[in-house]
């Protein structure tokens, strides 16, 4: 039987208006700004059980009102909410960038989509039976039963790709994965029969879990296609916790003075083919134990945040040289095989550049810095929320100048219901973990 994930939640939730208007703070405003493998070895869906509570968004700026506070002001930052956070975590100063880019097409905003196409993989076969799949969830937007018209074509497109793809497929798999690979694909085939019937019943309550199993089927052949990490980490970084692949964690919140919500486990999905040192940093964290009792240290709808640890510290303290552990910004985009190193895209001069792994899912996971230093993240780490007309899906102004390494994949939603004061119990890895290399935490012992 597949793990449960849940929240634990009185029956009668309360109503709440989490979210609050972005404002935008002067240059001196202190600003943080943080994916589930799905097992290399998993193929089952694992349920969420959550009861979702209604929230109000606040209004967010316009852009002509952003233009003209940019124009008007000097060193602005563009719709973060003016609140006081430790000195590691201020947000970059963005000039207004091309609006040509702020209104490009439709997002990926699904964290598991996210993570599919941020695999460094180049099979068109295989893409060409996700993208169908994927474009489900747009079909069933469409109301009542006339949605599973879409959903039908969508299917017999994907089974076209999988019939006509299928030996490119097998193809594309490492050598070392093919059995399992192939395993997924034959599992995949009989989930589309599935859901043909599905929608040959009229059934479309059922269409969505069924789509949920099959991308996870696609989601692991694509996996299968990774043979090891496929490049080498620049020799200055190469001696730090490098994440090689992609790991697992659960982090257990205990949530205070909230009748409506008690605790919650929250699923997250680390990216190291797009950010090893940043992952690997994380993750040797979370075997220290670092945040393992630490509170949520902001929450304003906006960010929620945490990582500083008690003390005049604003970082992780490397026992072993009794000084601060930095790691470098660590941006990966489209069309290059590594990531970029200590500088934004921005200063790269890469202004419509997409990123790999973009602030496009509500529960991004980002590593918070210093406004003023690239290479200042440490422990800080934060989870991106709230949308404004200025940070919209796929066009989002901290893409390239904060450093994404993972995404929340189950409970992602009662992220908005931290606030300040709750306490992280736990965050343990899962999966993933012989992935890590140069621990840290185990010459420490």
């Amino acid at each position: 039987m597949a793990a449960i994930l849940s929240c634990h939640h009185s029956a009668s939730p309360a109503t709440s208006s989490k979210f609050i208007s972005p404002s935008i703070p002067t240059n001196r405003t202190r600003f943080s700004i943080s994916h589930k493998q799905f097992g290399t070895r998993s193929s089952s869906p694992l349920p969420i059980k959550c009861q979702i509570q209604n929230r109000q968004k606040g209004k967010s700026f316009s852009i002509k009102e952003c233009a003209i506070s940019i124009a008007l002001a000097v060193g602005l930052v563009t719709g973060v909410p003016a609140l006081e956070w430790s000195s590691n975590a201020y947000a970059a100063n963005p000039v207004l960038p091309d609006l040509s880019v702020l209104i490009s097409g439709p997002p990926i905003k699904d964290p598991g989509a996210l993570l599919r196409y941020a695999l460094p993989i180049n099979n068109k076969a295989i893409r060409e039976v996700q993208k169908p799949l994927e474009d489900i969830t747009e079909s069933l937007k469409v109301a009542g039963v006339k949605a599973l018209d879409s959903v039908e074509r969508n299917l017999r497109q994907a089974s076209r790709a999988l019939n006509q793809g299928k030996a490119l497929i097998v193809s594309g798999l490492a050598e070392s994965k093919k059995d399992h690979g192939v395993e997924l694909l034959g599992k995949l085939e009989a989930g589309m029969d599935e859901l043909q019937q599905i929608v040959e019943d009229r059934n479309r309550d059922g269409v969505a879990e069924k789509q949920k199993e099959l991308l996870q089927y696609v989601g692991g052949v694509e996996e299968d296609m990774v043979d090891g990490f496929p490049y080498e980490v620049p020799e200055e970084y190469q001696s730090m916790p490098l994440l090689k692949g992609r790991a697992t964690v659960d982090m257990k919140v205990k949530v205070k003075d909230n009748p409506s919500l008690t605790d919650c486990v929250f699923r997250i999905v680390l990216d190291g083919y797009n950010a090893p040192v940043t992952a690997g940093n994380f993750v040797d964290l979370v075997e220290r134990h670092f945040y393992d009792g630490m509170e949520i240290q902001r929450a304003d709808g906006f960010v929620v945040q945490t990582g500083d640890p008690e003390g005049p510290a604003e970082g992780f303290i490397d026992p072993s040289t009794e000084k601060t552990r930095t790691i470098p910004l660590e941006i990966t985009v489209e069309g290059e095989k590594l990531p970029f190193y200590g500088s934004t895209l921005e200063e790269l001069g890469l202004y419509k550049a997409q990123t790999k792994l973009p602030f496009n899912a509500f529960g991004t996971m980002a590593m918070a810095r210093d406004e003023f230093e690239n290479n200042s993240a440490s422990s800080q780490i934060f989870w991106l929320l709230k949308e404004s007309e200025l940070t919209p899906s796929n066009s989002n102004i901290l893409d390239g100048r904060y450093a994404v390494f993972g995404y929340v994949t189950q409970n992602e939603d009662f992220l908005a219901d931290l606030k300040v004061g709750d306490v992280i119990e736990s965050i343990q890895v899962v999966s993933g973990l012989e992935n890590l290399a140069n621990p840290s935490y185990k010459i420490a012992g």
